[in-house]
């Protein structure tokens, strides 16, 4: 939920204005109104500061940690990166002489001084590569064989006559000894090793470096909140705007009426423009960063986190549609929650709705439960059935669950629609949801038998009247009449024709979910037969499930992701209503 939030203007002199900000800073819960990037050379600086040190703690992520050498450099943050740096380059000369070394090792070790003797002689070596080495060759030139390698000869031709020719193409001259460019590698993978070692001495001062880190960023946060005062009485007075939850209304009142400072409240409106912070319990709370990537509701809006929190984890376990799948995201979730920080409960979460979600398709490592003789029969009447009505089952639940969503997002859109606008001009609204959901309920009824065909008939009359006054009467009670019909006829158009495809569109739970399984059948199929009557086709078959559905799992999280975040962006989002342009709340902290 959107938490409710309290407008404050403060008034008071410019040279108190810091230490009146950084009093703020301490108490972490006001949201000063302000750039969050760079506007002057101050602020450009700090950021830039605080990139090093964010760069610098990357680059010791996946370091090893190591002795400290006793070294106290004054910044540890500006060694990283210049070790870093001097690391990069120092890799960058290598992969040319791995090929120059490639190149020269078929001539072997040399002195190139002696190119320089034979030429003041008046001699010239040529250089060539072939296949074999005719013998007719060695008795017209002096040649001298110097390796073979991999089926090839390498050899040298000396000449001294201005009209040389030879039936091969010539190979550019060795411009440095083999020897030589090895020990270079040598020194320059020596070099890269004590680069490697000093940043492992420096991980040392992680910490030192998320301190300093976190200590420019409360400066630049606190500058940048300065800045955006508004100066008053020929710069003696400065005027800031910020917003707090209402419920830490209390404990401000307490600490400004012992500030120097005049000070306004107000309850925020939407106008205000004032900051989104959400407010949900831990389950839901785990999804609010999906809200995020498309963007906090405005003020007036509703919160969408906890019908994305029920319905991306219900559509990434249709998805994956594995049993064996799900425990695999759990334990893996579980392995790495050190290096997944907060998505790793998000993990586990899904984990388990796959997990139960797999059971009920009886699908296990892509193998069907049901024909697993030794479980309980009580236990396979739980499991959704192969077919329903004829149909695929995991096809018909897709698109159930895909109505419900849409209907949800209808009545959730007229809620909202009643709540801002008011009853009277919500009518459209409410004559589009009152045919659509009613139109499901009553239908649902009629098919499980509940209503006969009479009533449902009068029903449906009455649900069609209704609706229709709404839609093409009714939809603005300001506008000429035939101006609403006009528009109910344009809307219903655009509705028959979305709707269906919205409602087509959950069909792709159904198919990626097929898919994954269909893949990791394939796989079974492929280790059964490399399995044969077993010894050593047991290695096989293991290699080839284990690597199988590694690959298989990748691929459905990946998809299991982005598939249920487009059906909750756009086809929840879009029947709801929501526009989600509201901005994060920042409040000053340290």
């Amino acid at each position: 939920m959107v938490t409710e939030m309290t407008k404050y203007d403060f008034i008071l002199l410019s040279g108190d204005a810091n230490a009146f900000l950084e009093k703020l800073q301490t108490v972490g819960v006001m949201d000063i109104t302000r750039s969050l990037k760079p506007i002057d050379e101050k602020s450009e600086k700090l950021s830039n500061r605080a990139e090093i040190y964010r760069k610098s703690l990357s680059a010791l992520k996946e370091v090893e940690k190591a002795d400290d050498s006793g070294q106290k450099p004054t910044d540890f943050a500006v060694e990283v990166m210049q070790t870093v740096r001097d690391k990069e380059a120092i890799e960058a000369q290598l992969p040319q002489l791995y090929k120059d070394a490639e190149e020269l090792f078929p001539w072997g070790q040399f002195d190139a001084k002696s190119f320089d003797r034979l030429k003041e002689m008046g001699l010239k070596l040529h250089f060539y590569k072939a296949k074999s080495i005719d013998p007719a060759w060695k008795e017209q030139y002096a040649l001298s064989e110097i390796s073979n390698i991999d089926g090839y000869s390498y050899f040298v031709v000396v000449s001294d006559a201005e009209d040389y020719d030879f039936p091969l193409k010539e190979l550019p001259a060795p411009d440095r000894d083999y020897a030589a460019v090895k020990q270079q590698i040598a020194d320059l993978e020596g070099q890269v090793k004590e680069k490697e070692q000093r940043l492992a001495q420096l991980k040392w001062h992680e910490p030192a470096i998320q301190a300093e880190l976190d200590k420019t960023l409360s400066k630049l946060d606190l500058h940048l909140a300065h800045v955006s005062g508004e100066k008053a009485a020929e710069d003696y007075l400065t005027v800031f705007e910020g917003f707090a939850p209402k419920e830490n209304e209390p404990a401000l009142r307490d600490m400004l009426e012992h500030e120097n400072v005049f000070y306004l409240i107000d309850k925020a409106k939407l106008d205000d423009n004032p900051p989104i912070k959400l407010k949900n319990n831990k389950f839901v709370s785990m999804f609010e960063l999906l809200t995020d990537m498309y963007g906090r509701p405005k003020y007036d809006e509703f919160d969408p986190t906890v019908f994305i929190a029920i319905f991306f984890m219900l559509f990434f376990a249709f998805c994956m549609g594995d049993m064996g799948y799900g425990l695999v995201l759990i334990l893996a979730s579980l392995a790495l929650k050190k290096v997944l920080g907060k998505i790793a409960p998000l993990g586990i979460t899904l984990g388990i709705a796959t997990t139960v979600i797999g059971f009920l398709f009886h699908t296990f490592f892509s193998v069907d439960m049901l024909t697993w003789s030794w479980l309980p029969e009580g236990v396979k009447r739980i499991m959704l059935p192969s077919q329903i009505a004829g149909y695929d089952g995991t096809m018909v639940l897709a698109l159930l669950v895909g109505i419900v969503h849409i209907c949800l997002a209808m009545i959730v859109k007229t809620y909202q629609s009643t709540k801002v606008k008011g009853f009277a001009n919500s009518l459209g609204t409410w004559g589009w949801t009152f045919l659509i959901v009613g139109g499901v309920i009553v239908g649902g009824l009629a098919l499980m038998g509940v209503m006969d065909k009479a009533v449902t008939k009068w029903v449906i009359i009455g649900i069609g009247i209704l609706s229709a006054l709404g839609i093409f009467f009714l939809n603005d009670l300001h506008r000429n009449p035939l101006l609403n019909v006009g528009s109910g006829l344009w809307e219903t158009y655009n509705t028959a024709t979305g709707l269906l495809g919205d409602v087509l569109s959950y069909l792709r739970l159904y198919a990626l979910g097929l898919a994954g399984a269909k893949l990791g059948e394939a796989f079974n199929a492929i280790g059964l037969q490399a399995l044969g009557d077993g010894g050593a086709g047991w290695i096989a078959f293991i290699l080839i499930v284990v690597v199988g559905h590694t690959l298989n799992v990748a691929m459905c999280v990946l998809g299991a992701f982005v598939h249920p975040l487009r059906l909750n962006f756009l086809e929840f989002f879009k029947n709801s209503g929501y526009e989600g342009s509201g901005r994060n709340y920042h409040p000053l902290g340290r």
